[in-house]
């Protein structure tokens, strides 16, 4: 009687990309910024990538989540838990982790994602993505940013930025730590084209430390 066969090595998986988006939970907005909201999460989701968001089912992060749902993503959401208790979460989404405060929230939306997108939202979201910028100056991570500025939203902080630079509170050589999409689609592309362009050798006496 012959042995059986070797078992063929199997080959290990990649896990997929994991797209943390920052974004506005309001109703109370353009309806237009939900249709970007919804394709933005049609986009990752047909890339193969995951979805991480703030967890809500209303406003643009709702709708993200609803648009990447529809195309057969997963998502998974962090929220806090008095949100779960006020009955605001996604009940839909595929996996969804309550915290208890802002910080571990917000932690959790950085350690999840391998890319950040922003789009247009309120005083959390411009928050969350200064944050995340700032974070890459300083060097604690080298993953794709991108800034969705759909409809014009971001035009103003866009241009502060431009005057830091100018001023020079911004150093020159870290213009590279974001991109710029004006739709969805731009906007996978820039973190498929991304690469670390994040400078060394940072002056400490020229900004960029703080």
């Amino acid at each position: 009687m012959k042995p059986p066969p070797p078992t063929p090595p199997t080959t290990p998986t990649t896990p997929p990309l994991r797209i943390t988006v920052y974004a506005s939970s309001s109703e109370q907005i353009d309806r237009r910024y939900f249709g970007v909201a919804e394709e933005l999460g049609r986009k990752i989701a047909e890339q193969g990538w995951e979805l991480v968001f703030g967890g809500g089912r209303y406003g643009l992060m709702g709708a993200v989540s609803r648009g990447a749902r529809a195309a057969g993503g997963r998502t998974r959401g962090i929220i806090l838990q008095q949100f779960v208790d006020k009955n605001v979460h996604c009940t839909a989404s595929c996996e969804l982790r309550s915290v208890g405060d802002m910080r571990q929230r917000k932690a959790g939306l950085d350690e999840a994602g391998d890319a950040y997108v922003a789009l247009p939202g309120g005083l959390g979201t411009l928050e969350e993505i200064l944050e995340i910028l700032s974070f890459k100056q300083l060097g604690l991570h080298r993953k794709p940013v991108v800034i969705l500025d759909a409809l014009g939203y971001w035009q103003p902080l866009l241009q502060m930025l431009d005057q830091g630079f100018a001023e020079g509170f911004i150093q020159p050589h870290c213009r590279g730590i974001y991109q710029v999409a004006t739709e969805p689609a731009a906007a996978i592309a820039a973190i498929t084209a991304a690469r670390s362009r994040l400078p060394t050798g940072i002056d400490p006496r020229r900004g960029g430390t703080a």
